[in-house]
């Protein structure tokens, strides 16, 4: 019972084993919601490779619905589930599982569809009309057929562009399907590998779909921006050239082992004293070692080959773009309209800066009166000595405050002094004054 590994679905066995299509009428909610369970249960079963009695060729993204698929869901208390042909067509209805040849060939497919949907949706009617059948009341049939599980083959491709994000080179990106099948099998889902089928649908998905692969039966080019819309017989060859080599790698790796293997097999018969024996291993390995050297020769030009293409697939990218670059240019200098253009707009520019200057000329001049240089000069000059003055009084005052007072100090200034004289001579004005008044008193008695 694999839907008992999913403990989300645990509580709901009752209803999920049910026969709950009379539940689209009278609880839609209910019969919605077991629906989506069986189907996330299925995708999610089929992706693990647990749906599958195959073994090795199990699919991982193409559900097979057969009379064995109930029994993959037994359980020993509910049985088998009831409506799970009614899951499957309900998933195909809302476009989640789909035929497989209805994805591969759509269009095919769809004219298919249509013709066959007309005589089948006539004949149902007058079934149910003669009341030989009844879609609610009657067994649940199983649509046996194959299925691509559409969320299956989108996670594989998400995981499939994460991957391979980066992958610049030419021979990173150009593979056979041999190669790409051996490369990307085992790695895009943890701990499975995809079948043929499986690959063929994830290559049809990511080249129509998604557009991240060109693809045309025979060679995969994951798509660069630059890559022409087709496979070229340039792609073609590269991926040959990569098949060759790793082929040819391979078979030096078997060389190598066989070499080992007879040198242990000479050793041995040698120990066991058996000449003839050594001597048909030591012939086999100059043998196997002959052949080796030739593939070595052979893998060393592929590799020199393989080196010219890669330098000449750049060097194309390279001129491609230097074509890009020289129509831009030459794009832009027509839009320039050539050195004349360019000449009589700088001409233009000249006048109008020649302009701007004779205009800020004219602002620029004064409209106050005249004023008298010599005078402002003369005015400083005076201003300039009577600050000098000012500074050398304040520098001699600073001297005076600043004497020593000291005994030394008033020693030197003592010597400094002059000698007193030997007479006294008498103060002129003093001697002017009395004269002055002998001569007031001798008029004020001559008078009297």
């Amino acid at each position: 019972m694999l839907i008992g590994q999913e403990p989300a679905y645990r509580a709901r066995f009752p209803a999920l084993y049910s026969d709950f299509r009379s539940q689209r009428t009278l609880n839609p909610d209910g019969y919605h919601a077991n629906i989506a369970a069986w189907q996330g249960a299925l995708s999610s079963l089929c992706l693990r490779g647990l749906l599958s009695s195959r073994g090795s060729s199990s699919s991982l993204l193409i559900l097979s619905v057969d009379e064995l698929l109930p029994h993959h869901f037994e359980n020993h208390r509910f049985g088998q589930p009831l409506a799970l042909g009614t899951v499957i067509r309900q998933a195909v209805a809302d476009h989640r599982f789909l035929s497989v040849n209805t994805f591969l060939y759509p269009q095919a497919a769809t004219l298919s569809r249509n013709l066959s949907s007309i005589t089948w949706s006539a004949a149902q009617w007058t079934a149910r009309q003669l009341g030989i059948i009844d879609r609610v009341n009657g067994e649940d049939s199983l649509p046996t057929g194959r299925y691509v599980i559409v969320s299956n083959v989108e996670a594989v491709s998400r995981e499939f562009k994460r991957q391979t994000v980066g992958k610049s080179s030419q021979f990173d990106r150009i593979f056979t399907r041999r190669q790409f099948q051996a490369v990307y099998a085992p790695i895009l889902v943890a701990g499975q590998c995809l079948s043929e089928d499986d690959m063929e649908v994830l290559l049809t998905f990511l080249s129509r779909n998604m557009r991240v692969i060109d693809y045309d039966g025979e060679i995969i080019r994951i798509r660069q921006p630059s890559d022409e819309p087709r496979i070229s017989p340039e792609d073609a060859a590269v991926a040959s050239i990569k098949e060759l080599t790793a082929n040819l790698r391979h078979q030096t790796n078997v060389l190598n082992d066989q070499i080992d293997s007879l040198n242990r097999e000479v050793r041995a018969a040698l120990e066991r004293e058996n000449r003839i024996a050594a001597h048909a291993s030591l012939k086999s390995k100059k043998l196997a070692e002959s052949l080796l050297a030739k593939r070595y020769a052979t893998l060393h030009q592929l590799e020199d080959i393989a080196a010219k293409v890669e330098q000449a697939s750049d060097q194309v990218q390279l001129v491609n773009v230097m074509k890009s670059s020289a129509n831009a240019l030459r794009n832009l200098n027509n839009r320039v309209g050539g050195s004349e253009t360019v000449q009589e707009v700088m001409g233009h520019i000249r006048e109008q800066i020649s302009d701007v200057d004779e205009v800020a000329a004219i602002l620029a001049e004064s409209t106050g009166e005249i004023v008298n240089e010599s005078e402002i000069d003369e005015e400083l000059e005076a201003l300039e000595t009577e600050a000098r003055g000012k500074v050398q009084l304040e520098e001699g005052q600073g001297i005076t405050q600043g004497e020593d007072p000291t005994a030394e100090g008033i020693q030197s200034r003592l010597a400094a002094l002059s000698t007193p004289p030997s007479e006294i001579i008498p103060d002129k004005g003093q001697s002017n004054s009395e004269t002055i008044e002998a001569r007031v008193a001798g008029l004020s008695l001559e008078h009297s």
